[in-house]
């Protein structure tokens, strides 16, 4: 074994404490934030796994980068080092930068989708699915089948349905459809990974039915180690030969930099087509800033030019994987089960499995995220019911998600494996008296991206949920 490969290439430098409450405290905080893990304050968190979204730690590099950069509201030196270096990334022709994905998401789809057209991708994601619906386009999802088998060892789950995404083009629907979004990895799908020759056949299949087909490239980085590690035609690729290929086979793409940019804020738009250039430019003038700044500072594009280049670092990625997948071992060794194979940006807790004693209706992922920060102070997010699942006009759960799981999200070049070793342990625990953990009922939400503003309140006797007569299809266990 090389002992080398399994140390990250990097030592701390700067550190904060974390807070360690008291057991009554973590519930009083809990009970104040309506049972919704994203209303709790981040200094009542001890472990935070909510997000690796703008949670990574910068380098000493893009700290020195950011020194240099330069405030100019038009024409700074900062936006032409960042154009740059995403240009060579990507090679895309036109360059927008935009202050984080999302925002990046609002002005493509409002200047290349119309009212009534169909989005196609492998998984949206809750806000590039809102901000499709927003322009009045539909937002399908399209996985492919490997995907539903949760034990499955398929290195690329992350997949779109071929077959269905030709069905859909060549069939009575096809006219409707505005936009295919792959996005890389499926973040709604467990971190799984999308290979490169799916990739290749999607933008097949586009260009033959004169179809736009975007990337959405959060963790472009992640995705291409895993394809060098998985795909064997790409086995003596770096991970940037593989990451520009990608962008290459796509006709542009949004990103958010918050996760692979290795940067708290940051985004952009690539594209090819003047007009839609042109299109997107204007409104990102009017809403964002003026297109050489995006919405960003320039000690931001400074540090994200930088962190654009350490991202692609194969000891980096090396690092970063190998500790997500020791931390998937020691989970599965307490006795809880993850989708498998481990991805890299998050791990995907099966809770619907831990806790059969919980109906989707008392909401077992949400419950377990619960009980991890009750126990642990380890803030995390559900995927199940109460995020995927539709609810009627009561907040009702009316059809539950395929699955119950929790997310892990793992900030980059934060947390030591003893961190993690804390929340296996924590998780361990758990599963030693998994009956003890009580569902959840809804108390009030909002329509739209309900899991961000929601409250909920614990379910206080065995049945006290399913007595309210509510009416929903059977739910799998991920056994496939």
């Amino acid at each position: 074994m090389d002992l080398q490969k399994m140390v990250p290439p990097y030592r701390i430098k700067v550190v904060e404490p974390i807070p360690f409450l008291t057991t009554e405290e973590r519930r009083r905080a809990l009970t104040e934030a309506g049972y919704n893990p994203f209303n709790l304050r981040a200094d009542q968190i001890t472990i935070d796994l909510l997000s690796d979204s703008g949670t990574g730690a910068t380098s000493s590099a893009q700290e020195a980068a950011a020194a240099l950069g330069d405030e100019s509201y038009a024409g700074a030196r900062s936006w032409f080092r960042f154009r740059d270096e995403v240009h060579d990334l990507t090679g895309y022709s036109h360059i927008l930068p935009v202050h984080q994905g999302r925002a990046g998401e609002r002005i493509l789809f409002t200047s290349l989708l119309k009212p009534g057209q169909i989005c196609i991708s492998n998984t949206h994601f809750d806000t590039t699915h809102a901000n499709v619906k927003l322009v009045g386009a539909e937002p399908r999802d399209l996985p492919c089948p490997a995907a539903a088998d949760l034990d499955s060892p398929d290195p690329f789950k992350g997949n779109i349905d071929l077959d269905a995404l030709e069905g859909i083009l060549t069939g009575p629907e096809g006219h409707r459809v505005g936009l295919v979004l792959m996005t890389i990895t499926n973040n709604g799908l467990g971190a799984q990974p999308v290979s490169m020759a799916n990739l290749t056949a999607v933008r097949d299949l586009c260009r033959r039915h004169g179809v736009p087909f975007f990337l959405d490239g959060a963790r472009f980085a992640e995705n291409a180690w895993l394809v060098s590690q998985r795909e064997s035609a790409y086995r003596d690729w770096t991970p940037r030969q593989v990451a520009t290929a990608a962008f290459q086979l796509a006709d542009g793409c949004v990103v958010s930099l918050k996760k692979d940019g290795l940067s708290a804020i940051g985004g952009f738009i690539g594209l090819r087509d003047d007009a839609l250039h042109a299109a997107c430019e204007a409104n990102l003038i009017a809403t964002e800033g003026f297109s050489t700044y995006g919405g960003l500072a320039g000690h931001d594009l400074e540090r994200l030019a930088q962190g654009l280049r350490e991202v692609v670092d194969p000891a980096y990625l090396r690092a970063r994987a190998a500790s997500t997948a020791r931390l998937a071992r020691l989970i599965n060794d307490a006795g809880v089960d993850t989708i498998q194979p481990a991805g890299i940006h998050a791990l995907y807790l099966n809770a619907g499995r831990l806790l059969p004693h919980l109906s989707p209706h008392e909401f077992p992922g949400h419950s377990l995220g619960c009980q991890l920060y009750l126990d642990g102070g380890i803030r995390c997010a559900e995927l199940g019911s109460l995020y995927l699942g539709s609810m009627d006009d009561q907040h009702r759960l009316v059809t539950p998600a395929p699955f119950e799981l929790v997310r892990l999200a793992i900030p980059r070049r934060v947390y030591t494996d003893t961190h993690f070793e804390y929340v296996a342990a924590v998780l361990a625990d758990i599963a030693k008296d998994p009956e003890r953990v009580r569902g959840y009922r809804i108390v009030s939400s909002p329509h739209l991206l309900r899991h961000f503003k929601v409250r909920l309140a614990p379910v206080e006797a065995t049945g006290t949920a399913k007595s309210q007569g509510v009416r929903f299809t059977a739910v799998g266990n991920g056994k496939g």
